[in-house]
């Protein structure tokens, strides 16, 4: 502008010279700047020039030779014209003629000139200016995104580093200015990310990553030029994390699912072991499979401890001093139970519970051989001075305080106190034998026998011998008539203090505490009561390669293989497997540790190999459903019940067991129901109502039911149990066996039985069997007799009946006969003796009661012997209060008597008595309303000779 404003000085001066000295017309060319810059944005029209556009002539004031009437550019296609604003004053402006799009071009350069108007109004005679370089230059707008050179973008990286940079992404602008093309920023878009990024597009990670955690990221980045334009795609990023060369066990499962009755499963059949290539002189691997949180320290069988020691093939004889709670065994019934462990029967004591067994259940006969059994699980004792806690004590009921035997912890020491009575010799004996040892007070469960053959004892634990590393003698106890008492979780003391009281209280858990006097357990016995029904197995041990050595340890819980070979060592773990033996395993999940060692040459340890955790999942087995089938109501006429075998109730009983089969676990089976032989443990028959009477009723099993099986059975007044680990069947057969006798059934209305079965301790029940026995009692002959008489006495005319009595004796196979001629034969054998031997009738009947149980049976009123006896009845003089007997025994009378049988069994629809012989097969249930109808078709004859 300052140039500007000179060169117009100038030219007026030089316009007022030429005025004053009378100048020619249009003597001097326009002027203009040599050089000219400007600039315009694009997509405008208008050019900023610097200095402006202006023309000078010193022809000025003279018309048309001092006015500018245009600029003329010269340049190559160039986009811009020049426009004349004001032809006095010279002043002009450059136009663009077209788009001007700074991504196409970003500068512009030509030359202009001025021209003057002429001479003239035509024109003519014009000047031009010298010529003049124009730069302009072309203004960005920012009207392009930024564009990722890639949509995706993939990198890799080593766990375990920091890089400064993994990759670098770019993006670019299309923009043609610095300011608008430049990318200023990138960001990563997706959130919580272990990466970062720079304003160059770098990426490096923030923390250090490991492949068995993440193996691959992927996120996306954006980028924003210096205008703060943001990308309209954004790009991914894939990075890939790379496990670094370190030792290590590779494809393996976390997680095995194992469903029961499969068999062995195998654990890991892709795993190897990554050494990363470096010599090795040897490898030891250790799978230790850990079920201590499982019921007894793992899966074992949860039937009782009785039918446990059947099967292992124990002597019997033991006492189980901590039975499951029932009406014959109640003193365990306050004691706390640890339920939910699978059935098994677990007793816990926390310092306050114990129990006095009955004096009927201890053992009286401990001699210089018996053994003490007992599951337990304890912990350490409180306190620095610990008490002693009991398990087991027998001591003095009353006056004293004298412990006799007992069986304690103390201070994480077991100890076994045996005080022996005085004898002939009066020395010092072993009193007290202490082991101590760590499975104590490990709180794990372990199976502790102590086998005694004095003046020795031994420990067995888990079956492992131990020692007694003290032993201390005391003198023996003084004989005194004072009765004992045998507690369990605490001792008695019952003398010298105020209150009898309960003392040295157990803290922990115990299971099937047992004695067994008179003899010692042997070793294979204490190993089969122990053993655990799962563990670690080895599928096809003739494949292992011939360097592998691998040993278990004796519960199957722990391997340990050791080889030279890596690929003998890498085959060898393929085929470690896991079995459950159990039909009905317990489900949940068994924990395994994998530890190894790898040596190289020249070097113990050479390479650091990770422990493998891992569990394995037993799903829950398909559960059975254990049916009792059979009739609910069994009708027996008196004879049958007051027979010395009495009745069957069970004679038709059924047993089944059925499970739903699925594919509840990915299975290609379809669901459906199938039937299960599988064993049961017990089944127990209890009486609903009163109890029996001792006196006239008994529900008892023969011994011969129980041979050849395993299987056992107890009775009392509230019922019949039957124990054991055997087979459906055989219960089933015991079951049928079983017979209710009742000497008395005159006032018998109804007995109630019901029946219910178990599997595993309890585990599954079957349904409640429910059986009703009754009495087919009979109608009074009397009555009937009265009624014919009155009715049709001229139609009365004797009769003769046989008396036939039963016996015992299984060769005898003859017809019974009906149950109302036995009846009747009684009544007139009552009425015969009356009047043959008149006063000893009372006599007699005393005599028939205590032959009930010799092989032939007899009616109270009378003895009989086991010969035919025709008897001649009037129903006239029955009538009349007296029985007349015909003492002339006829055998053809007799035939002609039981033709006379027939003929009305015919009549009467075959109605036959029930024989009470041994034979369950000559058992026949006869229901009322059939008997009624009998009676109903017989009111022709004298007396009612149904069995109703």
């Amino acid at each position: 502008m300052r140039t500007f404003g000179l060169s117009l000085l100038l030219f007026w001066l030089l316009r007022s010279r030429t005025c004053a000295f009378g100048a020619k017309v249009n003597k001097h060319k326009p002027w203009i700047e040599a050089s000219y810059h400007g600039v315009i944005t694009e997509n405008m029209d208008t050019v900023v020039l610097d200095p402006p556009l202006v023309a000078l002539d010193k022809d000025s004031p003279v018309p048309y030779a001092g006015e500018i009437c245009a600029f003329k550019i010269f340049g190559e296609e160039a986009p811009f014209k020049a426009v004349v604003l004001n032809r006095t004053t010279g002043e002009g402006v450059l136009r663009a003629t077209g788009p001007v799009d700074c991504e196409i071009q970003k500068e512009y350069t030509f030359v202009t000139q001025a021209y003057d108007c002429g001479a003239g109004p035509d024109g003519a005679g014009w000047k031009k200016s010298h010529k003049a370089v124009v730069h302009i230059q072309v203004d960005d707008v920012n009207e392009f995104c930024p564009v990722f050179r890639e949509p995706l973008y993939k990198a890799s990286l080593t766990e375990g580093k920091i890089y400064d940079s993994i990759l670098q992404v770019e993006a670019w602008d299309q923009d043609c200015s610095p300011q608008y093309s430049q990318i200023c920023t990138y960001e990563i878009v997706t959130a919580d990310t272990p990466f970062a990024i720079d304003r160059n597009g770098n990426i490096r990670n923030t923390e250090r990553l490991s492949y068995e955690k993440q193996q691959s990221y992927k996120f996306v980045v954006t980028a924003f030029d210096c205008g703060q334009k943001r990308a309209m795609e954004d790009a991914t990023v894939v990075i890939d994390v790379k496990p670094v060369c370190k030792p290590g066990w590779q494809d393996w499962s976390k997680r095995v699912d194992y469903e029961p009755g499969t068999g062995s499963k195998q654990l890991f059949p892709k795993m190897h072991l990554e050494t990363c290539g470096g010599p090795l002189s040897g490898v030891k691997v250790m799978v230790e499979l850990q079920t201590n949180h499982i019921g007894k320290g793992c899966d074992r069988e949860t039937y009782s401890e009785k039918s446990l020691q059947k099967l292992c093939g124990a002597a019997s004889g033991s006492t189980d001093l901590l039975p499951a709670p029932s009406p014959s065994t109640n003193w365990t019934a306050s004691l706390l139970t640890d339920s939910g462990r699978d059935s098994d029967l677990i007793y816990r004591f926390d310092g306050r519970q114990a129990a006095n067994v009955p004096d009927h259940v201890v053992p009286q006969n401990l001699t210089d051989q018996f053994t003490i059994a007992t599951w337990m699980k304890h912990g350490p004792s409180l306190g620095l001075r610990a008490e002693k806690e009991t398990l087991l004590c027998n001591s003095d009921k009353t006056e004293t305080n004298r412990h006799h035997y007992s069986l304690y912890v103390h201070n994480c020491r077991l100890v076994f106190l045996l005080r022996r009575d005085f004898t002939q010799v009066d020395t010092f004996r072993p009193a007290e034998f202490h082991w101590k040892l760590e499975q104590i007070c490990d709180k794990e469960w372990h199976y502790y026998v102590i086998n005694v053959e004095f003046p020795s004892a031994t420990l067995f634990v888990d079956g492992v011998t131990f020692e007694p590393y003290l032993v201390t003698d005391d003198w023996p106890i003084h004989m005194a008539k004072t009765d004992t008492q045998l507690t369990v979780g605490a001792c008695w003391q019952g003398g010298m203090v105020e209150t009898p009281r309960f003392t040295q209280f157990f803290h922990g858990s115990l299971s099937g505490l047992t004695i067994r006097p008179g003899r010692i357990e042997t070793q294979k016995v204490i190993s089969c009561l122990q053993a655990c029904k799962e563990g670690l197995d080895i599928n096809s041990l003739e494949s292992l390669a011939k360097d592998i050595k691998f040993h278990f340890n004796p519960a199957q819980s722990v391997l340990v293989l050791e080889g030279e070979d890596l690929d003998s060592i890498n085959t060898a773990m393929t085929k470690v497997s896991y079995i459950n033996s159990r039909q009905f395993p317990t489900p949940g999940l068994r924990r395994l540790h994998i530890t190894t060692s790898v040596l190289c040459f020249g070097e113990d340890m050479c390479l650091n190999v990770p422990d493998i955790r891992a569990v394995v999942l037993v799903l829950p087995p398909s559960e059975p459903r254990i049916t009792i089938a059979g009739s609910n109501r069994l009708v027996r006429p008196a004879s049958d019940l007051r027979s010395p075998m009495g009745v069957a109730p069970f004679k038709e009983l059924h047993i089944t067991s059925t499970v739903m089969k699925g594919d509840a676990y990915g299975g290609a089976r379809r669901p459906g129901v199938m039937e299960l032989m599988h064993n049961l443990d017990y089944c127990d028959v209890l009486v609903i109502g009163d109890e029996l009477d001792p006196e006239r009723e008994s529900l008892e099993v023969h011994h011969s039911a129980l041979l050849g099986k395993h299987l056992d059975a107890t009775n009392s007044t509230s019922g019949i149990s039957i124990y054991g680990v055997d087979s459906m069947s055989h219960y089933e057969q015991t079951l049928r066996q079983i017979r209710y006798r009742n000497t008395r059934p005159a006032s018998l209305r109804d007995r109630r039985f019901r029946l219910t079965c178990s599997e595993l301790n309890g585990r599954y029940t079957s349904n409640e069997y429910n059986l009703e026995v009754s009495v087919l009692h009979h109608s009074p002959p009397v009555e009937h007799v009265n009624h014919m008489a009155a009715a049709q006495p001229q139609y009365m005319r004797p009769v003769h009946h046989p008396l036939m009595i039963h016996t015992l004796n299984t060769h005898m196979s003859g017809p019974p006969p009906p149950a109302a001629t036995v009846v009747i034969v009684v009544c007139i054998a009552a009425l015969v003796v009356i009047v043959v031997i008149g006063v000893y009738r009372i006599h007699a009947t005393h005599q028939e009661t205590s032959r009930e149980e010799e092989d032939s049976v007899k009616e109270p009123e009378a003895e009989w012997d086991n010969s035919a006896l025709t008897i001649t009845v009037n129903p006239m003089e029955t009538i009349g209060g007296g029985c007349a007997v015909d003492e002339e025994v006829k055998e053809d009378e007799r035939e002609e008597e039981e033709e006379e049988e027939e003929e009305e069994e015919e009549q009467l629809g075959s109605v036959t008595s029930i024989e009470s012989d041994s034979s369950d097969d000559e058992e026949e249930e006869e229901d009322e309303s059939e008997a009624h109808d009998v009676k109903e078709r017989k009111s022709k004859l004298e007396w009612d000779n149904s069995t109703y």
